[in-house]
């Protein structure tokens, strides 16, 4: 009976885990780069310049500009500069028009030490990886229902692969290298247990993060279908004053974010929102950052009279559940980590990206074992080798593509950001095609090669288009566009030698619709 439930452990670990594997290694793999979204995003935007900067300067500069550009709007909202995001970003939104209308935001970005515009290039930088893992760049809610699902097939792989291995933690201490399928079993075992922790609880956190989404019953019964009211009552809306016609001045804003870090015994301020700015019934409301704790506490504000400086509300105790999910939200966000913890992050993310794809080769190597003596090769398997590959090794190529395209694209070209996310795809998309038509141990060869080339060359490539080189960028201590060069330079190696051992490795063959095709090295057998 215990060796039954083992066995179907076994079967639903393994179809779990091919059906999903390929979505799962996009989403894991772009969650990973997206722990570091903000210093992609200031190396994608290098004419926003990175300086050390008072909090309280950008926003007194901010206001100035506000009053003089956006004096009549009906709101300002300030994006403050912090240290990893080196932007002071403001955006005004007009009066309206007729009674219930919204006028479309105007944004600009500026610089912190002088208040004057800074003209970013067109791109989503970072915020595209972030989107794209829990989103999959498809219309609300269909991509993240897509992602739930396969973050519930993830748990499930996670939970039946532990009760398989019944001497996992064993097996973790035992690698055999250059024995074909046997080295990456005990790759796959090895990166499971040495971050397990870390894969159910990246896994099972996202799932707490869309709970309302997924498991909406208990809502629903309580608030008798009307999921807004339930909303509300969690995220309380701030009661903002409606404009009552008079001119006043508005104070200062700097004192404000002062008072406001007495409120929250520590931290900072990310954004500012100002209410009827130059109104006697202005207000102004800064929102917590909430880098600097584990909790993340949704929507944590102070609310503060515009002309009077009175305190007019603050976000009230977080209650015992909604303390819980800020945990796991906070836990698998990460936004609260040291440079040393989102290295940690960072490398535990690639880990999971790796288990998913070892699992994804071992599953076709073994199938491809039974085929070779036939020499035919089912239609199925070669589905499944050209996905592997175009899902693995094409995707690192479409990563490296959305570099380029930041770089190689006109920085006055119209719709340019949605240029760099089609660059992405049209990459992936065409390493698919690549693989289809070479297969085998070709396709990995030649498309790690080329990611391989892609990477390596990002340095030059940004020292012969902006002037933010590693030469300058290490001179003057800008360690977030040092480090991203660097990070793409040791990216490059390690794939040109992935892409070295691979051609190095023996090639058995196999004839399949009369024609020679290789079996790649997933296949080779000890």
């Amino acid at each position: 009976m215990k060796e039954g439930f083992r066995q179907a452990m076994a079967w639903l670990h393994t179809w779990a885990g091919l059906i999903f594997g390929w979505l799962l290694f996009a989403i894991f793999l772009t969650g990973t780069l997206a722990y570091f979204k903000d210093e992609i995003s200031h190396w994608m935007q290098p004419e926003i310049p990175a300086r050390p900067v008072s909090t309280e300067t950008s926003l007194t500069l901010a206001q100035q500009y506000l009053e003089q550009h956006a004096a009549n709007a009906s709101r300002w909202i300030i994006d403050l500069p912090g240290a990893r995001e080196p932007a002071l970003s403001v955006r005004w939104q007009p009066a309206p028009a007729k009674p219930g209308e919204r006028g479309q935001f105007t944004e600009k970005s500026l610089d912190p030490l002088t208040g004057a515009e800074v003209q970013g290039r067109d791109t989503q930088g970072g915020e595209f990886f972030y989107r794209f893992h829990f989103q999959l760049q498809m219309p609300y809610p269909w991509g993240r229902w897509l992602s739930t699902i396969a973050a519930m097939v993830m748990f499930v792989a996670l939970i039946s692969g532990i009760i398989t291995h019944k001497k996992i933690f064993k097996d973790f201490f035992t690698f055999r290298p250059r024995k074909g399928q046997r080295s990456w079993l005990d790759g796959h075992n090895a990166v499971g247990v040495l971050v397990l922790p870390f894969h159910l609880m990246i896994t099972y956190s996202s799932l707490v993060i869309f709970m309302t989404m997924v498991m909406p019953a208990s809502i629903l019964a309580a608030y008798k279908g009307d999921v807004q009211a339930f909303f509300s009552d969690v995220f309380p809306a701030a009661n903002t004053a409606k404009v009552a016609g008079t001119p006043a001045p508005l104070l200062p804003l700097a004192p404000m974010l002062e008072k406001a870090r007495e409120h929250w015994a520590g931290g900072n301020a990310g954004q500012v929102t100002v209410n009827n700015p130059g109104d006697t019934n202005a207000s102004v409301v800064l929102t917590h950052n909430g880098t600097d704790r584990v909790v993340h506490e949704f929507g944590r504000a102070v609310t503060f009279s515009g002309v009077t400086g009175q305190l007019l509300a603050q976000t009230p105790e977080q209650s015992v559940p909604m303390a819980v999910a800020g945990s796991f939200y906070g836990l698998h966000m990460g936004r609260f980590a040291d440079p040393v913890l989102r290295w940690l992050y960072f490398f535990c993310g690639l880990a999971s990206t790796a288990m998913i794809g070892t699992g994804l080769v071992i599953w076709l190597g073994k199938r491809q074992l039974k085929h070779a003596k036939s020499g035919v090769l089912p239609f199925e398997l070669t589905l499944v080798e050209v996905l592997n590959i175009a899902s693995m090794s094409g995707l690192v190529i479409a990563v490296a593509a959305f570099f380029w395209a930041n770089r190689v694209l006109p920085v006055d070209m119209a719709e340019r950001a949605q240029w760099e996310i089609n660059s992405f795809f049209i990459a992936w998309g065409l390493s698919l095609l690549h693989a289809a038509w070479r297969r085998g141990r070709g396709a990995w060869v030649e498309q790690l090669a080329l990611a391989a080339l892609l990477f390596a060359s990002v340095p030059l490539l940004n020292a012969v288009t902006t002037l933010h080189h590693l030469g300058n960028s290490l001179a003057t201590g800008d360690w977030a566009m040092a480090g991203f060069d660097l990070a793409c330079l040791g990216s490059g190696l390690f794939l040109g030698w992935a892409a070295w051992k691979m051609q190095r490795a023996g090639q058995p063959e196999i004839t399949g619709r009369n024609r020679q095709r290789s079996i790649p090295l997933e296949q080779e057998a000890h």
